[in-house]
C-alpha cells in the first residue's frame, strides 16, 4: 500500500510585520484660520506691483478706507502674579488711585504684599508713568504707561499706550523681516482696524499680547521699516457701512481664503469676510503640506476610539473641512473640522483624507501557488503594491481599483516577505506573506520517500517513548527504509520560508508494495 501526503501542520514565527489595517493619507494646505487677509498672499500681491489699498480691497471686498481718531489701547502683559517688577533706566513716577504721585529713581519697583505694607498710604490701582526711558515689565520694555491692579487671583499688569505706538510693536511680529512696504502698510491698516473693532471698554484690558488678539512685542519688536508703514497709514482703518470692521488676518491660505461663517458658524456672514482666491499665496512654505501617513491605530488613539476603518471629510462652502466622519465597528461618529485640526495639530482646516488598506493574506501559502492579495483605496491616483526584497522595497503590481475602491491581485508565492501599499513617497503598514514549503510524503511498506520544494533542510523524526527524535538529516529529499513506527518530517524554513512539521505517518513491516 502506498500513502501520499502533502500537508503542513505547524508554522514557526516570521519577522514581525504590522497587522492588516487602514492607513489614512492626509494632505492639506495653509496655516491659520483662513478668514480675511492672507499675509503671504498679500506679500505675493505686493511683489506683483499691488499697493496696500488694492491688497486690502481684494481681501476685504465692499470696504473702503476711512480715518479713525487717536486713542489709547490697553494690552495685558501679565496677570495672576504674586509680584510684578516694574522699572526703567531713567527716573519714573508711580501714581495711585487718588492721584498721589511717588517719584522713583532709575531702577525697579517690585509690587507685592511687602510693597503694600510699606506704602500704606498708596491706593491701588497703581499707574507707572515713564520718564526719559520706557518702562520695563519682566525685563521687556514698553511704550506708554503700565497699570498694576490687584485681582482675586493675583496682580495684573496692563500696558496703556497710544494705538499707533501699540501697532509699532505688532506689525513686525505679525509679518517677517524683508517684505515689501505695501505688505507692511496693508498689515498696519488691518491690525489697526482689528484693534479698534475688538476693544473691550468695560473690561480690565482690551487686548491680549498674543494670538488670542495680536502678537505684541513692545519696544523690542519695533523696526524702522514697520514704523514707517504704521506712520504712512496713520489713522487709516477699513470701513463697511460706517463701521470699522474686525479685519481678521492669518498666515497662509493655500490658494483660497475662507468665509467667516464657515470657520466660526456662530458669526454673522458679512460681505467683507468671504472666500476669495489667493493666487500668490504659493510663496508661503506652508502653502501645501507634505503628505502625512496616519495609521488607523493612531487616529483611534487621538480620537479615543477603537477599530477605526474609514475617515471622510465633509467640506463647507469654502472648500474646507466642516466636519470629519470617522467609521468604527460601531458605526460613524462625527467630529468638527476645527476639533480634528486641534487634535491632529494641523495648520488649518483645509485638508483632505485619502485611504488605503491592505488586507492580511492567508496565514500560510504553499510554495509556488498563487496568493490573492486584497484591499481598498479611495482618492488615490496610482497606488502600488510593494514587496520587501533583499535590496529593499520593490513594486510588484500597480493597483487598479474598482469603482468601490476594492482591488484584488494575484501573486506567485515564491518566498516569505512583507507587502505594503504605497502612494508617491508614502507607504502604509506592512503585512506578512508567509510561504510554506510544499512537502510530499510517500510511504511503501517500511520505505519513506520525502520531497520538499524548494530544497530545504529537513529532519525525519521517529516517535520513541513519547518523544520525537531525529533519525535522518538531509536536504530537499529523503528516500530510505526505516524501522516500523510513527514518523514525521520537520522542514527548517529559515528566513524565507515557514518552518513546518508534517502530520505523522505509520510505517508497518507487513505492508505490501503495489
Amino acid at each position: 500500500m502506498r500513502v501520499l501526503l502533502t500537508t503542513i501542520l505547524a508554522a514557526l514565527a516570521l519577522p514581525a510585520a504590522g497587522r492588516a489595517g487602514t492607513v489614512f493619507l492626509l494632505d492639506g494646505r495653509g496655516w491659520g484660520h483662513g478668514v480675511g487677509m492672507s499675509q503671504w498672499g498679500a506679500e505675493g500681491y505686493a511683489r506683483h506691483g499691488f499697493g496696500y489699498r488694492r491688497i486690502l480691497a481684494h481681501y476685504y471686498p465692499h470696504t473702503h478706507i476711512g480715518i479713525a481718531g487717536a486713542r489709547d489701547v490697553r494690552v495685558l502683559l501679565v496677570r495672576a502674579r504674586k509680584a510684578i517688577r516694574v522699572g526703567s533706566a531713567a527716573p519714573f513716577v508711580v501714581v495711585d488711585a487718588t492721584g498721589r504721585r511717588l517719584h522713583v529713581p532709575a531702577g525697579s519697583v517690585v509690587v507685592n504684599r511687602k510693597f503694600v505694607l510699606r506704602h500704606k498710604h498708596v491706593r491701588q490701582p497703581l499707574r507707572f508713568e515713564p520718564g526719559a526711558q520706557p518702562l520695563e515689565v519682566a525685563g521687556a520694555a514698553y511704550r506708554g504707561s503700565v497699570l498694576v491692579k490687584a485681582k482675586p487671583k493675583g496682580l495684573m499688569a496692563v500696558n496703556v499706550l497710544p494705538l499707533d505706538r501699540y501697532l509699532r510693536g505688532v506689525v513686525p511680529w505679525e509679518v517677517p523681516h524683508g517684505w515689501r512696504a505695501a505688505t507692511y502698510e496693508a498689515q498696519a491698516v488691518a491690525a489697526r482696524s482689528y484693534t479698534l473693532a475688538t476693544v473691550h471698554p468695560n473690561a480690565d484690558f482690551d487686548l491680549y499680547p498674543d494670538d488670542r488678539s495680536q502678537m505684541y512685542g513692545g519696544v523690542g519688536a519695533e523696526h524702522d521699516w514697520t514704523n514707517l508703514a504704521v506712520g504712512a497709514t496713520a489713522g487709516q482703518v477699513l470701513i463697511w457701512r460706517d463701521r470699522i470692521i474686525p479685519a481678521f488676518y492669518f498666515s497662509t491660505s493655500g490658494g483660497k481664503t475662507a468665509s467667516v461663517h464657515d470657520v466660526w458658524p456662530r458669526a454673522h456672514q458679512v460681505p467683507y469676510l468671504v472666500s476669495v482666491s489667493d493666487p500668490y499665496d504659493y510663496l508661503s512654505p506652508r502653502h501645501v503640506w507634505p503628505t502625512t501617513a496616519l495609521p488607523a491605530t493612531r487616529v483611534a488613539r487621538l480620537l479615543h476610539l477603537h477599530d477605526v476603518t474609514d475617515m471622510q471629510v465633509v467640506e463647507n462652502s469654502s472648500g474646507r473641512a466642516q466636519a470629519v466622519r470617522v467609521r468604527t465597528a460601531h458605526g460613524w461618529k462625527d467630529f468638527s473640522g476645527q476639533s480634528i485640526r486641534k487634535k491632529f495639530k494641523l495648520g488649518s482646516t483645509d485638508f483632505a483624507v485619502r485611504v488605503m488598506r491592505l488586507d492580511a493574506p492567508p496565514a500560510r501559502t504553499l510554495y509556488r501557488t498563487n496568493v490573492r492579495v486584497e484591499g481598498w483605496v479611495r482618492g488615490l491616483g496610482r497606488a502600488r503594491l510593494e514587496a520587501l526584497a533583499d535590496e529593499g522595497w520593490k513594486t510588484v503590481r500597480q493597483i487598479h481599483a474598482s469603482r468601490s475602491g476594492r482591488f484584488s491581485v494575484s501573486l506567485p508565492a515564491l518566498r516569505s516577505t512583507q507587502l505594503r501599499l504605497a502612494y508617491n513617497n508614502v507607504a502604509g503598514d506592512a503585512v506578512a506573506l508567509r510561504v510554506a514549503p510544499r512537502v510530499l510524503l510517500e510511504v511503501v511498506g517500511t520505505k519513506l520517500r520525502v520531497f520538499v520544494a524548494p530544497r530545504l533542510p529537513l529532519q525525519v523524526q521517529r516517535l520513541s517513548r513519547h518523544r520525537w527524535q531525529a533519525v535522518a538529516h538531509t536536504l530537499g529529499s529523503f528516500d530510505g527504509s526505516l524501522l516500523p513506527g510513527r514518523y514525521r518530517v520537520a522542514v527548517l524554513g529559515g528566513p524565507s520560508y515557514v518552518s513546518s512539521i508534517t502530520q505523522p505517518v505509520a510505517l508497518h513491516a507487513n505492508q505490501l508494495g503495489p
